[in-house]
This record gives structure tokens, sequence and C-alpha cells, in this order.
């Protein structure tokens, strides 16, 4: 299997498939950023596809089938660029695990990219409400009669991260950033907004002590795109797309316009929808059928919004990074 089918617009490409084989066809050093929510190894399971990284029993397994999609990613970034991916430590079971705990998936993310080569760059903490956890999961380190109980097995409710790496070499293509807005549910910044890139600016200041701060508090967990309309089959438990105003504040700190993003993980789309809206191209791959079609909508959606950006380049670059589309899929993909 290479390509079940693929999509696009003037601005972006989006490709159906298993994202391992379809990075294998882009240029190396082609990519400018790659922003996206891995599967979170056995925690949800997304399709019955063997293909599928959420669809394995063991943590040993997803990191086996992950670790030949890391170096595809490094070998595509250009020198000097960045890669973020959206994780959380993840709760075991008694049932699955054998004890009520938690493992590390952030750390051990951290360490395949890292000995893949990857420098790890940067990495952020984002709230999230323990209550609203605990009303969702009933998780039992979390609710108030475990404490009034035996408060030994209470427990933190569990943030997510924003784990950014960076691909060793010189960056030829600097990324000089000065905030002329603010992502968040925070009021923005007072400070005035001054125009002169080169003076001192007390609004883009304010805004960058605001996104450099090592956990960010107002992010809201609804700042999502619509998704009911991707849900099908019984075997998926989950969708959990990325919150838009992450997405936005990495792409805004980490891209020029004009730039390539990348998502082999691309799901409804919202890496991709983001990324047009700031005026960014983007290249999305995703396995499951109804992601992928739900995907393709919203793009569309957004790439009408945006108006044609890149009406000659694009389309054409895009469509030569991957292999040609073909029209069998393996058994059980959908």
């Amino acid at each position: 299997m290479r390509v079940i089918d693929q999509g696009g617009g003037a601005s972006f490409t989006a490709y159906r498939g298993d994202c391992v084989e379809i990075v294998r066809g882009i240029p190396d050093c082609s990519i400018d950023y790659s922003i996206f929510s891995p599967p979170f190894a056995s925690l949800y399971t997304y399709s019955a596809s063997p293909r599928d990284l959420g669809n394995c029993k063991t943590h040993e397994e997803f990191a086996a089938h992950f670790r030949y999609l890391i170096p595809e990613l490094f070998r595509v970034t250009k020198n000097g660029r960045l890669l973020s991916f959206h994780c959380m430590v993840l709760p075991t079971s008694k049932v699955r695990d054998g004890v009520i705990g938690l493992t590390d998936f952030r750390g051990n993310l951290i360490r395949d990219f890292t000995e893949c080569g990857w420098i790890h760059h940067s990495e952020v903490v984002i709230w999230k409400d323990p209550v609203t956890a605990m009303q969702r999961t009933k998780a039992l380190g979390l609710l108030h009669k475990q404490i009034v109980k035996d408060s030994a097995m209470g427990r933190q409710g569990i943030p997510d991260y924003l784990i950014t790496m960076r691909k060793p070499g010189v960056n030829e293509e600097p990324i000089p950033e000065c905030f002329d807005r603010y992502f968040g549910e925070d009021p923005a910044p007072t400070d005035p907004y001054t125009t002169d890139f080169h003076t001192r600016n007390p609004y883009s200041i304010a805004v960058w002590q605001r996104y450099a701060s090592p956990v960010w508090m107002d992010i809201k967990p609804s700042d999502t795109l619509q998704y009911r309309s991707a849900r099908e089959h019984a075997d998926e438990r989950h969708i959990a797309p990325l919150q838009l105003t992450v997405i936005r504040r990495a792409v805004e700190l980490w891209t020029n316009p004009g730039d390539v993003v990348l998502s082999p993980f691309s799901g409804i789309g919202s890496e991709g929808v983001v990324s047009l809206e700031m005026q960014r191209r983007f290249i999305g791959i995703e396995l499951k059928k109804s992601y992928y079609e739900q995907g393709v909508r919203n793009l569309q959606a957004a790439e009408s919004q945006q108006g044609s950006m890149f009406p000659d380049s694009v389309r054409g670059y895009a469509g030569e990074i991957a292999t040609d589309l073909v029209d069998d899929k393996d058994e059980g993909d959908d």
C-alpha cells in the first residue's frame, strides 16, 4: 500500500495511507515544520488496521512501530528546523497493565527522537482541569471519595505537553518574529503595538513573555475542529483533535508565511486548517477513511475562506512528494 486516496487545493495536499510509507516519498530537507498528535500508544484505538499505530497491544509494540517514522521525519525536515508533537503521561490500568499508575509516554517519545539524532529543543505543559478529567474518566486517583478513604491512592491530574525537537544544522531561512496578535483565552496584552520591527515593541514583548512560559494556562479544551461527522465504526473509541490555539502559537512561533507544514497524523485536518489560515502550505497524511474525508472537507473550507494564496506552486510541489495513487488497499484498513 502506498497512497489509497489523495485530495488537495492550491495550498494543501492530503494523502490517505500509511504515514511511514508516504513520508518515505517526501524529498530530503523539504519540510519546514511538522506538528501532530500521535496515537497515544495503546490508550485509544482508532481503527482495526494493523497499520494504525493506535492499534497496539503494548507500549513496546507501539514504540517499535513508531520508530520507523522518526528517522523519515528527520530526513525530510530542513536543517535547523523544528518538529512538535502533542502527548501526555499515560495512566495505566489494573486490567491492561496489572497496576494503577502512570507510564512516561512523553519521556519515551523524547528518548526515541533523540536516539534518532533530534535535539530536545523545548517543551511546554498545557494545563488541564482535573475536575473535568475526573468527570470524564472517573479515574480513581482524582475522586474526592478516594481521598477521604485513602489519600495514598490520590494523584494530580495529567496535563498535556507540546514537545518540540530540532534537527541539527544551521537554519538557512531565519524566522524573524514580532507579534501583533495573541492566541489564548486570557485577554490580549494591553501594551501598544508598534510596527517598527527594530525598536522595542511592548506588545510583542508581552505576548512573547506569555508564550515563553513553561506552562500554558489559557488553552480552551473545546477549541477544536468539529469532528462528530467523522465518527463511524464500533472499533473507534476516541478522537482527540489538537486544540487550535496550541497549533496557532506553534505555527506562528516556528514558521514563516509560505512555509510547508507537515502532519503525518492529520486526522480531521486541525493542523492544516490553522496552517492555511496563517498563510502556510500544508501536507497531511491520514489512514482512517472517515477522518481523511472529513479532513479534506475542512481543508477545502479553510482554503476557500482564505482564497488561493499559492496558486502555482504548492499543488505541483505537494503532488510530487508521494508515490502514485493506487486503487487497491489493504484488508481491514477502513
